[in-house]
């Protein structure tokens, strides 16, 4: 068996590594370590189920015949690999950017001095001629960014940059990456925040609370959809826009987040030259006072605004079982569907999830032949009314670590939610209505 781990408080470098080495090791088995850090815990409880990692305690290590170490070079960092420290039949090969910084005796080696040890694994994927999905892309910048401070740390080389240059290439999302990263909030960015609520004001529109605020600004200055987003909680309105202007440039930056999907920030900013997605967008307009761009904004805004809701993304009708189905039965729905869980529901009400995890209950043989109200998950079930938005499925998502939300209308179930249905939304898949 081949394996591939990374280090104890894994953060988004040690754990996009770990992933791109299930693209250049195709047969190895990713080990993730126990501790992680908040980040990355986030992202993964919304995107759990596209990456098959396993614990360490789940691993036989007296069938490990090959190890892959990321992002360190050190023993002691790694997770319950103790059984394999003293192995003389152990082939290893070592990924890291830390040199000087080991003690790991490897067969092989990839050790060098970059911001980040993904950027030398995308760097091998790239002369392989691997192809990247987007969400792979995605992970891998947030791991050099994080590691980089977006490119900023003096740590930072060319081919960091060059490698974030092809993830974007590759259709990395930075708006998705930046809702899972927290960079940081400096003096300069401070002052900006200061003057834009010094001259705050506020619209209505189709019911929604906005705030367009114009600000000269002297040069690049970085973060600043950090800045709107802060004015935007601050000020408390549903969509806020930063217009930023560059006098000397005539180059006005436009910035837009909003906390509802009846705003759509990537669609009004598309009608000006941008673009991005739900919560966030961004477009540079050129040759335009910056009074013009907030009246073309205003206007763009009236005309996109187009509420959406679960019912474009829930999966329906739904497959459900009674609470007297057997459990083979269940396992026999789950296998063909390939699904991960099932609503149990009777008399069209909502009384239990059965998930592929609830068959570990399952103890002696013939539970097998069990009704699933034996061991199916009745307390405290998470569910959502189907007028709410896809960005309060998504918080649930997180929030409690669940792959499916049970959609209720009127005391009955009439979908589901998935993890999927959220991620296609989030990046931009879900189909244009006819």
């Amino acid at each position: 068996m081949k394996i591939i781990t990374t280090h104890k408080g894994t953060d988004f470098d040690g754990f996009a590594s770990l992933i791109a080495g299930t693209i250049l090791y195709p047969d190895a088995v990713p080990v993730l370590p126990k501790t992680i850090n908040p980040n990355v815990k986030n992202f993964l409880a919304l995107h759990k189920e596209l990456f098959q990692v396993k614990s360490p305690q789940e691993i036989d290590f007296q069938q490990v015949t090959h190890l892959i170490v990321v992002d360190t070079n050190t023993w002691s960092r790694l997770d319950h690999i103790e059984p394999l420290k003293d192995r003389t039949d152990l082939d290893i090969f070592v990924w890291d950017h830390h040199p000087g910084k080991e003690d790991i005796v490897s067969n092989g080696k990839c050790v060098k001095e970059t911001g980040a040890t993904i950027t030398l694994m995308v760097e091998q994927i790239r002369k392989e001629g691997k192809k990247l999905t987007q969400i792979h892309a995605t992970l891998f910048l947030a791991g050099i960014y994080e590691d980089t401070g977006g490119l900023f740390f003096p740590s930072t080389t060319a081919s960091d940059a060059y490698a974030a240059g092809y993830l974007l290439e590759q259709n990395a999302d930075l708006t998705v990456l930046n809702s899972f990263l927290k960079p940081a909030y400096n003096a300069e960015q401070k002052n900006i925040l200061f003057e834009m609520l010094k001259s705050a004001e506020r619209i209505k529109i189709n019911q929604h609370t906005i705030s367009c605020n114009i600000l000269e600004v002297e040069g690049h200055v970085g973060n600043l959809s950090i800045v709107v987003n802060m004015y935007r909680e601050i000020i408390n309105v549903n969509a806020a826009f930063g217009i930023f202007f560059e006098k000397n440039r005539k180059v006005s930056i436009v910035i837009g987040r909003s906390n509802t999907d009846d705003l759509n920030m990537g669609s009004i900013l598309k009608g000006l030259g941008g673009g991005g997605h739900p919560g966030a967008g961004s477009a540079l307009i050129k040759s335009l006072e910056p009074d013009m761009v907030k009246e073309l904004l205003i206007d763009q805004i009236r005309k996109e605004h187009q509420p959406s809701s679960l019912h474009d993304l829930m999966s329906h009708p739904i497959i459900s079982v009674s609470s007297d189905t057997s459990m083979k039965k269940v396992a026999m729905i789950l296998r063909e569907k390939g699904f991960s869980g099932l609503p149990v529901v009777d008399d069209k009400k909502l009384v239990g999830i059965i998930s592929r995890r609830d068959f570990r209950k399952l103890k002696r043989e013939n539970q097998i032949d069990s009704p699933v109200k034996a061991f199916m998950s009745r307390n405290q079930i998470i569910t959502i009314s189907s007028n709410k938005s896809p960005a309060e499925a998504a918080n649930l998502i997180v929030k409690h670590d669940i792959g499916r939300i049970p959609v209720i209308e009127n005391d009955e179930i009439v979908g589901i939610i998935t993890r999927t249905d959220v991620m296609r939304y989030f990046y931009n898949l879900v189909p244009d209505k006819a």
